[in-house]
Order: structure tokens, then sequence, then C-alpha cells
């Protein structure tokens, strides 16, 4: 099993006196993957080609009203050379533990800020579970042979949620199947009128786990 670490973060500033609060660079998520490896006695592998990544989100000022950000999903890929069309999936789905949020929560990037160490602020601000949706509409695959992999998220994917979402499945697929045509509102953020500010020095995080498993 092998995991793959990718560090970005969601930031709001604080407002100046008198001033609509200005939310900036709202980055995704902690991202980790983990591959489910076919047994060692079947030919060929199983892998990301391309590994799931989630794009930086745009800025937004916060003006009392519920707010959606959105962007574009990027690309992702999956080999698959074993034999007998086995079959595959992927999920993603928030992660919990220790040092780890399955939502967004406030969030300490660096050894200080301020009082706080670095992790997750103990009792600090969060969004609810959900906010953040993947949507597959107009999104295909092309590459491989045998059936054409499913993406499962045209009624939207919530992608922080502790429960495992399905998010593309191959029956018979192989070779090296690869993404394309995500649209520019593929990746949403749902941003509500009771956002916190955070001191600067501090984001909000997530932790996303996508996995790719053998069987459709």
């Amino acid at each position: 099993m092998r995991k793959r670490l990718v560090q970005p973060a969601l930031r709001p500033y604080a407002p100046a006196a008198g001033r609509s609060r200005r939310v900036g660079r709202w980055v995704s998520a902690l991202l980790a993957l983990t591959l489910s490896l076919p047994a060692p006695s079947l030919a060929g592998s199983l892998t990301f080609a391309t590994a799931p990544t989630l794009p930086t989100l745009t800025s937004v000022t916060l003006n009392a009203s519920a707010q959606t950000v959105d962007t574009t999903m990027t690309n992702f890929a999956v080999s698959d050379t074993r034999t007998g069309e086995k079959g595959w999936n992927v999920t993603a789905q928030g992660q919990s533990g220790t040092k780890k949020s399955a939502v967004f929560a406030q969030y300490c990037p660096k050894a200080k800020c301020g009082a706080a160490v670095e992790g997750y602020i103990a009792a600090g601000k969060k969004l609810a579970a959900d906010s953040l949706t993947l949507n597959s509409t107009g999104a295909t695959l092309t590459g491989g042979t045998h059936a054409t992999p499913s993406l499962q998220c045209a009624a939207g994917c919530s992608l922080d949620n502790a429960t495992a979402v399905k998010v593309l499945s191959a029956t018979t697929s192989e070779g090296t199947w690869t993404t394309s045509g995500f649209s520019a509102t593929s990746l949403a953020l749902a941003v509500p009128t009771t956002v916190s500010a955070l001191p600067s020095e501090e984001v909000y995080h997530v932790n996303i786990l996508w996995t790719l498993a053998t069987g459709p």
C-alpha cells in the first residue's frame, strides 16, 4: 500500500475595520492517496498513473450571504495492467483520526501561530460536513481498452464526509484511463453566512482520502 501526501489549505483573512470580510486563497485539502493493490499472484499492477489532486479555490468576499466557490477539478488517471478484466474503483472521503479532520477545521500550518502550535486548533472553528462537492457532469474518460469506466458523481459527491463515496467505477476496463472535461463548476465549496474569519496565520484545513481498490 502506498500513500502520497499533498498539503494545501483553506485560508480566510480577517477584515479591516468597517469593511466586508474577504476570504482569500481557499485551497482545498490535505490529500492522502491509498492504493489497495491486487494480490501478488495477479499479473500486472493497478495504480494511479496520475493521482487525484484538489485545485486551489478562488477568493471570496464575505457579504452576509451564503456563497459558492467554484473551480475545475483536476484530471487524474488510473492504470490497470492486470489480465482478466478484474475491475476497479476510486472512492473519496474525509479522513478522521489523530492529527486529521474529515471536515474543514481551524488549523495552524506552521510551528507557531500566535499561542497555537502546528496542527488542528482544539475546539476551533469548523465548516459543516458536505461543504465540498464534486460534480462529474460533462467529464469523460479515454485511453484504455474494454468498457469505459463510469464516473459516479453526476448528481454530486460530497468529499468532506467521513463516509466514502464512489467517484469512479470500472467493470472490465484495462490499460490507462484518463479523465478530461471537468467543468468550471465541477468542484464547489459552500460558504455559509456563519463562516468565521481566522487569524492571518491560520487556515481551514481538511484531510481527503482517495482510494483506488480492486473490483468495480
